[in-house]
């Protein structure tokens, strides 16, 4: 029997609100973890958001999955596809018709802005709960009444723990805020032997036949922030310092669409950069793939490369790090968290008022398994919904230093560096695994339970409820 079980007639339930959990967004992805590792103790529904569903209106139940997944045998996992992030009226009916114990909330708070007009009908009953995601500084003083709408506060990087701080002010005395990291499932993102014969496949597959020496690796989006050219353009600068018998042997791939109206057309950076010399080999990977292929793709490289501009976590350098892989990353949001950087006393940086981030590189001193890229250039982007937030740019020449101290370092040296980031993320200082992301969880909305008094000054407006009507659905997408 799981720690912490509670029978599932004597549960809270949960409302989750978020991305749908089968689908593979980052945020669908820890909630699924999140899920699958409190469902021995919660009960769920999920008002699953963030894209036009084919099923929307309908009631599913993903218990039986969820069951499979998570070695229970009595879990209930019931989702309502959304078109979009939902309303008043279906919120009204959801908690009439499935009386849920407290609301969880995870993703950017302004979608969800309807439900924070909300929030005073909604704390009649009971309470909100949230999972910050933001990244970056100055302090989103614009998302003070979101924050201070919440009863639970938990933050997946440092960082954003003391943001939401610096916004409430006085006010955070009054609510439960923790480090929450974000997890993942170190069963199945593991280290394999080179010989495994099912890793010998699929790197064969994937380099058609060729073998290397070297392998950068990018997995995430093709989006502006997350800088995909800057990060060929300094695999290119990496291989121009090598001979070329050397370069010919190295590689970088690219896990991501290879064209996206919000990123840009990365054939053509690539044609543009490289042309049909002979040195650089950009492999494209675009197919999803389910997780255990995910980790085989992690062991056939040698490094991850993210130089995101600004980052909330960075879902791909955990997974790298619990591959065993070292991690080359630009010193921004929840990145940072995963480098390890440590204080004066040798302590893991921790944010403050007085030293926010370590984006300005404060601290030198990190885990042996990170090679950071410090900002050079940091400015204040923004758009209507996000008036401002930093853009911590670092330069690619940057990056291929770091590739090159990598790569210098050797086979045998890497894949040391890379298992001693791997037992610090799974070990309790860090706890980067889902199972640890939901013992956190657990550990701080059981806490707010014990604490959590109605608000009297709203009476909730009556709905309908809904019909249960029940359809069988798998947890996969």
């Amino acid at each position: 029997m799981k720690k912490g079980y509670v029978p599932k007639d004597q549960r809270k339930k949960i409302l989750l609100m978020c991305d749908d959990i089968r689908t593979h967004s980052g945020i669908g992805t820890i909630a699924k973890e999140i899920v699958l590792n409190t469902a021995h103790h919660y009960n769920y529904v999920n008002l699953g958001a963030a894209i036009q569903h084919p099923e929307a209106g309908k009631r599913l139940e993903l218990s039986s999955d969820t069951n499979k997944e998570a070695g229970i045998d009595d879990s209930s996992v019931i989702i309502y596809p959304s078109n979009g992030y939902g309303s008043p009226t279906q919120l009204r009916q959801l908690i009439a018709t499935e009386k849920p114990d407290a609301i969880f909330i995870i993703t950017d708070p302004r979608y969800w802005a309807w439900l924070f007009q909300m929030e005073g009908e909604i704390r009649k009953q009971i309470p909100i709960i949230y999972l910050n995601i933001w990244d970056d500084y100055p302090a989103p003083r614009y998302n003070e009444s979101f924050y201070e709408s919440c009863d639970l506060l938990m933050g997946i990087s440092k960082q954003t723990v003391n943001i939401n701080k610096i916004v409430l002010g006085d006010k955070a005395k009054d609510k439960i805020i923790e480090y929450v990291p974000h997890g993942l499932n170190h069963n199945i993102y593991k280290p394999l032997e080179k010989d495994n014969p099912e890793l010998v496949e699929f790197k064969k597959h994937l380099f058609e036949g060729k073998e290397y020496d070297f392998v950068a690796f990018y997995n995430s989006r093709n989006i502006r922030r997350k800088q995909v050219p800057d990060t060929i353009w300094s695999f290119v600068q990496f291989v121009d310092k090598l001979p070329l018998e050397e370069a010919k042997k190295c590689a970088l791939v690219l896990h991501t669409q290879k064209v996206d109206p919000n990123g840009t057309d990365l054939p053509a950076v690539v044609d543009m950069l490289c042309g049909d010399d002979e040195r650089y080999n950009i492999i494209f990977s675009e197919n999803k793939l389910p997780t255990e292929q995910m980790n085989l793709l992690y062991n056939s490289t040698d490094v991850q490369i993210q130089l995101t501009s600004n980052e909330g976590w960075g879902l791909s350098l955990t997974e790298a790090m619990l591959a065993g892989n070292p991690i080359i990353a630009n010193v921004t949001g929840g990145m940072q968290d995963q480098m390890r950087f440590q204080d004066n006393k040798g302590l893991w940086f921790t944010p403050d008022e007085n030293i926010p981030s370590n984006h300005r590189g404060t601290y030198k001193t990190h885990g042996p398994w990170a090679f950071p890229v410090f900002p050079t250039s940091i400015s204040i982007v923004g758009s209507p919904p996000t008036p401002y937030i930093f853009d911590d740019r670092c330069e690619a020449g940057d990056a291929a230093n770091q590739l090159t101290e990598v790569y210098n370092l050797g086979f045998e040296t890497r894949k040391k560096f890379g298992l001693m980031g791997r037992e610090w993320a799974t070990g309790n200082e860090a706890g980067f695994t889902a199972e640890m992301q939901g013992e956190r969880v657990i550990q701080n909305i059981d806490k707010l339970f014990e604490t959590w008094e109605p608000r009297a000054k709203y009476e909730l407006i009556k709905s309908t409820p809904i019909k249960k009507k029940v359809v069988q659905h798998n947890l996969v997408y």
